[in-house]
């Protein structure tokens, strides 16, 4: 994992752009890992089915990802430790590689673990990129450490820098232009988050470690001094929420993060958030499931169950970032819709965009204002003997006071109350409330981001998608075009309330519509069916835990044209 986001971090310090994708296994005692890394001059959001280079530690890698190399690709492996297999019918014509990663590990480094960094310096060559950009960034990497270690690891990436060299001479396989931009960022989804989150002033995190969300713990950890903020790991999920509610009840940005399994433990916190009107941000982290399902691959299955979570009508919104970029602005902008309408906001992620890097240009963190909605001030004429907190309301949002207020006292109850705060159990009453919460609803839609279009305005086709399917749909697009295909993409943002109107005119009289989703049932085409009164009939599932290939998307949007 560390050797290929090394690997990204050379291509976008050389200004490239860049797209990974690590996969690796459940299992606390390891297994099979790969990590797969795209590099472009021009913009890339996705990985590719198919590879041009495959470079292979052990025997899984080859037995596994060989039928996946491209023709004319290269097969880098170790022939101490990995088994080439026959090529009787094989025509892509693939070069063969061999170095001896282990022996020239223990030779310069005396460590075999070192492998991956001589695996790393003999892929350089390949592409014509200078072996001083790896040492650098070893150097930076190992900063902390002892020297030797860091001259052990730059020892070790000359070594297969230059083995690599003797076997290719002059050649130069997939050499890459001189890119003549600067270096860039780059990051994953869950660090735009937490990134996004401390912009937007969150001064308490909390959360029970869970993939695909646990390093937004480990980010906050690691930064909570820094940015004046209190993070806690909890017993479990259960304690996050109510930690985080309890936490924005005193007027303190608060968030959790967790998956699927975690925020079903949550529920209770939630609508204990939306009875009292407390403002919470929420990250769920979509795995396979249902149960443990896939821990560690990605699915978008949590749709239906996030918008009916927890018993009764409350408002509650759901933002759904597709990328980097998106996750660190619809991070920050959660918190000041939680603010401005008192209710829970949930963020929901996947593993594909929560933990792939991508580099990134387009992230001002001036861009973030910061709004916290009918919060009083201490001295505001409004609080006093007659302060209602949850006074009804045409927007149905009230004023909010702090518990250190004078005047600004309440009572927060999970009951059913009156504007005071007061259980009730009155008819009139409860009504009068019910519909003060629901009427956020249509302050939500002119608050929360409307869907966004992609593409010519009268396609052959339109693919609906939400979250991380932006990046292969995106990329679909591109190579359609090449093919005399107008392929347009509608990329809903805001998945509660939904955004009907502005979905019904988008595809309103477009020659046909097609609906692309990480899981098996089509929840946002079912959600579009019940809120816009449209079916779908065009519809692309993917629910093997894996994220869609730009390939997939192109072979079935030609089976659907045609």
């Amino acid at each position: 994992m560390v050797t290929g986001l090394t690997m990204s971090k050379v291509f976008s310090r050389s200004g490239y752009n860049v797209f990974d994708y690590p996969e690796y296994p459940s299992l606390i005692r390891g297994g099979h890992n790969s990590y797969q890394v795209r590099a472009s001059v021009n913009k890339v959001n996705s990985p590719l089915k198919n590879i041009d280079v495959l470079v292979a530690l052990n025997q899984d890698t080859v037995d596994m990802h060989f039928s996946e190399l491209n023709a004319g690709g290269i097969l880098i492996y170790d022939e101490d430790l990995v088994k080439e297999p026959l090529r009787t019918d094989d025509s892509r014509n693939v070069k063969s590689n061999k170095i001896p990663f282990e022996k020239i590990a223990i030779d310069v480094a005396g460590n075999k673990l070192m492998r991956n960094t001589v695996a790393i310096g003999a892929s350089l060559p390949i592409y014509g990129l200078p072996l001083e950009r790896l040492t650098d960034m070893l150097s930076e990497a190992f900063a902390g450490k002892a020297q030797e270690i860091v001259d052990s690891n730059i020892r070790a990436a000359e070594a297969g820098f230059k083995a690599m060299k003797q076997l290719l001479g002059e050649d130069i396989p997939f050499a890459i232009v001189n890119s003549g931009k600067p270096k860039k960022m780059i990051m994953t989804g869950n660090e735009a988050i937490a990134l996004g989150a401390i912009r937007a002033g969150c001064k308490f995190y909390a959360a029970y470690p869970m993939t695909p969300s646990s390093p937004i713990l480990h980010f906050m950890a690691a930064n909570d001094r820094r940015f004046g903020m209190v993070v806690k790991h909890t017993e479990d999920e259960i304690a996050a929420i109510n930690m985080a509610v309890g936490a924005a009840t005193a007027g303190v940005r608060s968030m959790v993060a967790t998956s699927g399994g975690g925020f079903s433990l949550m529920v209770e916190g939630l609508g204990l958030a939306g009875m009292t009107e407390t403002p919470v941000v929420i990250v769920e982290g979509q795995r396979g499931a249902p149960s443990t399902g896939l821990p560690t691959w990605t699915e978008q299955g949590d749709l239906r169950f996030v918008i009916g979570a927890s018993q009764g009508d409350f408002p509650r919104v759901i933002l759904a970032p597709g990328d980097v970029s998106q996750c660190f602005y619809l991070s920050a902008a959660a918190f000041n819709v939680a603010e401005k309408l008192q209710t829970p906001v949930i963020i929901m992620s996947d593993k594909h965009v929560a933990e792939s890097h991508s580099t990134v240009d387009d992230i001002d963190p001036g861009r973030v204002k910061v709004n916290r909605g009918e919060l009083l001030s201490e001295s505001d004429e409004r609080l006093g003997a007659d302060f209602k907190r949850y006074e009804i309301t045409k927007s149905g949002i009230s004023t909010r006071s702090l518990p250190s207020y004078e005047g600004g006292l309440y009572f927060a109850n999970s009951d059913e109350h009156d504007e005071k705060g007061f259980s009730i159990e009155d008819s009139p009453t409860r009504i009068a409330m019910m519909d003060k919460r629901l009427r956020k609803f249509s302050t939500a839609l002119s608050i929360t981001p409307k869907p966004l279009w992609h593409g010519p305005r009268e396609p052959d086709i339109v693919l609906i998608g939400w979250g991380s399917t932006r990046g292969a749909i995106l990329d679909s697009i591109l190579e359609l075009k090449k093919d005399g295909i107008d392929a347009a993409y509608l990329q809903v943002l805001t998945l509660c309330p939904l955004h009907a109107d502005d979905i019904r005119d988008a595809i309103s009289g477009c020659k046909e519509v097609a609906c692309i989703e990480n899981n098996k049932t089509g929840h946002l085409k079912g959600l579009i069916a019940e809120k816009c009164g449209i079916n779908i009939e065009n519809f692309l599932p993917k629910y093997d835990g894996r994220p869609f290939f730009p390939e997939e998307i192109i072979k079935w949007v030609r089976e659907v044209l045609s």
